[in-house]
């Protein structure tokens, strides 16, 4: 693959020659940290740094669809950001409806399919709109997956498919020594994309905050103290390059 489309400053172009594009990750996964601490740095209102966040989103959204990256997955919203001031709360849950409103004729055009994990069913009307109406207009496209975490836990997740499981179980669908890895993948929100290849975590944060633990086992972590809305197709190109330095040896060894 050649160079992709689109204006780049000196800094991309060097990163993007250095690119190996036939081993890009397939799957790139994000734990947008740091937007309050951004913002409060700047001594503004937390919210400002979601609404800074949610412009770094939408930039990385087209640029990994311009490199052909086959899937994307966003931490937006975790079970544990319940935890947090009631009025950031109200914002977070209303920034599907300000990104997808906006967002999602371009997402259909470059033939984006949008998908969710978590339970959405919480968000407020308008938002909860949007998100069904994105993954009902989207729901037949081919290209790049966008999947957004909303409400999403790596903990619940695992809960809900044992859950799932067991009722089989209980009913005589299947038997315990049957239950398999790929059995239980299947029950996973999950089960229609490939596991991370690689996953980003700004702010300066090293741990993976309850996301995709079953998921990312096998996963390269790449962290960052960048802020995640001073995060740019720049910081994303590093990333991808020390993917590629990396030996992905899956617990096995390579001569």
């Amino acid at each position: 693959m050649s160079m992709p489309s689109g204006d780049y400053s000196a800094k991309e172009k060097m990163l993007i020659n250095k690119i190996v594009w036939d081993k890009l990750p397939q799957h790139v996964a994000f734990i947008m940290d740091g937007n309050g601490r951004w913002a409060q740095k700047r001594k503004l209102p937390r919210i400002n740094g979601h609404k800074q966040g949610v412009e770094t989103l939408r930039k990385i959204v087209s640029f990994s669809n311009n490199i052909n990256i086959c899937a994307i997955t966003f931490f937006a919203f975790s079970t544990e950001n319940w935890k947090r001031p009631v009025s950031e709360v109200d914002f977070l849950l209303n920034l599907p409806d300000m990104y997808l409103e906006k967002d999602l004729p371009e997402l259909k055009k470059n033939n984006v399919r949008v998908t969710v994990i978590g339970d959405f069913r919480v968000l407020p009307d308008n938002s909860r709109k949007s998100v069904e109406k994105a993954l009902e207009e989207t729901r037949n496209n081919t290209g790049m997956v966008l999947n957004l975490a909303i409400n999403y836990g790596g903990r619940d997740e695992i809960l809900r498919s044992v859950r799932y499981l067991s009722k089989k179980v209980l009913d005589g669908e299947l038997a315990p020594e049957n239950i398999e890895e790929k059995t239980f993948t299947n029950f996973l929100y999950t089960s229609e994309v490939n596991d991370p290849d690689l996953v980003i975590r700004t702010s300066g944060e090293k741990r993976v905050s309850n996301f995709l633990l079953w998921q990312i086992a096998y996963s390269e972590l790449w962290f960052t103290s960048v802020f995640w809305p001073d995060f740019t197709r720049s910081h994303l190109l590093e990333a991808i390059l020390e993917y590629q330095r990396r030996q992905r040896r899956f617990g096995g060894v390579i001569y």
